[in-house]
Parts: C-alpha cells; sequence; structure tokens
C-alpha cells in the first residue's frame, strides 16, 4: 500500500498525517516490532523502519545510539525486512528509510522485490538523490514501490522540480540543516520550503524538523501533510531501557499526544 494512501485519509479528515520512525532490531527485533505496533496503535498513520548502518551520516546523537545498539546485537537486512513484514501486516503503510551503501550491497533489484514481498510501501533514501542513481528508480517503478527522495532548504527550486518529479508516495522536506534530532523550538525555514515543495508537485509534503512534543506537531500540521517524528520515540525507548512495559506505556503516550497535535494543526 502506498504511503500516499495514508496521507490521502488524513486530508480528507482535515488533518495532518502522523509519521513514525524507529530503527528496526533496536531494542531487539521483537522489541522492535513490539515498539511499531504500539505506534501505530496509539495513531501513527505511516510507519518509517530504519536500516541501521554502520555511518549514519545524517543522524544525530539519539538516531545512531539506537542504530549501534541494534547493530552490536547483530542485526540484519533479514531482520528489517522480517519488520516490515510484520508492522505492514497491520494495514500501516511502512516504509524502509536507509542510507544507499546497504541496499547496492544487497542488490538493488533483489531488495525491491523483498520489501515488495514483505508488503512495503517502498523507500525513504536520504542520501541518495535522483539523478545519482536510475537503478532503485527502474526497480521500485517494477514493484510499485514508494520513492521517497529529500528536499532541504538549500534546494534549487530547479533541485526540488526534479527531485519532486522524481517521487511518490510523498516528499520528505527535512527543515533542519545538519544532523536530525529532537528540538526544543521548530524551524522557520519550514514553511517556505513545504510551500516551494507544493508548488512544483501535488505529491503530500511530509516535514521532518525535530519535533517532540503534540505542540510541535500542531505548529507543523498548520501547514504541511504530514508530520515526521524520529528521535523523540528513540529517546522513549532509550530513556526506559528495562523492557518492563514502561518504554511502551511511554511510546504509547508520546504518540497519542502527537497524534492529537497533527489534529489541532
Amino acid at each position: 500500500m502506498s504511503s500516499s494512501t495514508a496521507f490521502e485519509t488524513a486530508k480528507a479528515e482535515g488533518r495532518a498525517a502522523l509519521v513514525g520512525y524507529l530503527p528496526a532490531g533496536f531494542p531487539d527485533v521483537a522489541g522492535g516490532i513490539e515498539a511499531l505496533r504500539t505506534m501505530v496503535d496509539a495513531g501513527c498513520d505511516v510507519i518509517e523502519i530504519g536500516l541501521p548502518y554502520s555511518d549514519p551520516v545524517m543522524d544525530g546523537p539519539t538516531i545512531q545510539a539506537a542504530a549501534q545498539q541494534a547493530l552490536e546485537r547483530g542485526v540484519r537486512t533479514k531482520d528489517v525486512l522480517r519488520t516490515v513484514e510484520a508492522v505492514a501486516a497491520t494495514g500501516t503503510p511502512t516504509l524502509v528509510m536507509t542510507y544507499w551503501n546497504p541496499v547496492e550491497r544487497y542488490g538493488v533489484s533483489r531488495f525491491a522485490q523483498d520489501l515488495a514481498n514483505a508488503g512495503g510501501a517502498g523507500l525513504i533514501t536520504p542520501d541518495l538523490t535522483p539523478d545519482a542513481d536510475t537503478t532503485w528508480a527502474e526497480a521500485a517503478d517494477e514493484h510499485d514501490l514508494d520513492k521517497v527522495f529529500l528536499v532541504a532548504p538549500s534546494s534549487t527550486d530547479e533541485r526540488i522540480a526534479m527531485t519532486t518529479a522524481a517521487c511518490r508516495g510523498f516528499v520528505y522536506a527535512t527543515a533542519v540543516m545538519g544532523v536530525t534530532g529532537a528540538r526544543t523550538t521548530t524551524s522557520d525555514l519550514a514553511g517556505p520550503l513545504v510551500a516551494r515543495t507544493r508548488a512544483a508537485t501535488d505529491l503530500p509534503v511530509g516535514v521532518g524538523l525535530g519535533v517532540s512534543n503534540g505542540d510541535q506537531a500542531a505548529e507543523v500540521a498548520s501547514y504541511a501533510d504530514g508530520v515526521i517524528v524520529g528521535s523523540a520515540f528513540v529517546r522513549a525507548l532509550l530513556d526506559h531501557p528495562d523492557n518492563t512495559g514502561t518504554g511502551l506505556r511511554a511510546l504509547a503516550r508520546l504518540t497519542e499526544d502527537l497524534a492529537a497535535g497533527v489534529r489541532r494543526g
């Protein structure tokens, strides 16, 4: 199922979609699946599953810590696909967010085939630009998978037009220059970036800029089609490493707060 379906449903309800991220295998594979299902049950409309990678150049310290934990416990690409299958079975569009190198090493066609077989909606590729490698676009088209590329405040209008033309599902507007991470204030770069992106495409525009609570989610939801949250979800689990259920309860509370926020926007 394309992620665009969830954005259309949210739009019909007069609100933004809530997009939630966790890396696969964190705190372990089974625990990660349980955490992601908790986020779905508590109000996430779209799920992004991170493929843990040893050189996460764009991730902030929170997501790096979680991905490192997953890698140390031996998570592999097959575990990421197993996580996708378990989450997609809920009926929630489920994408993989990954750096390009692991996909190349796995084999682009094979990755697309296995992702489609797992019920995945597509890929978000933060370090791959549409003009850098056409093999992913071809494989994604063959399996009807979403292609989600990133635009940034530094992107020229020509670059935004080229990028959005290559997207399917939605466009990821990263309104923070530099690494990711939860922030206490939201970025004043996001609104203008969304406006410029909407001028180039009819696709939904999701914004990732370090949202960590419902009030910030409401602010972003006032101008974006989707609010993308990652570090705050990871932090909720990192702060409760005891596996006694307190982490899942914290995750559910956070999701409910964010889900209420996107409805206020």
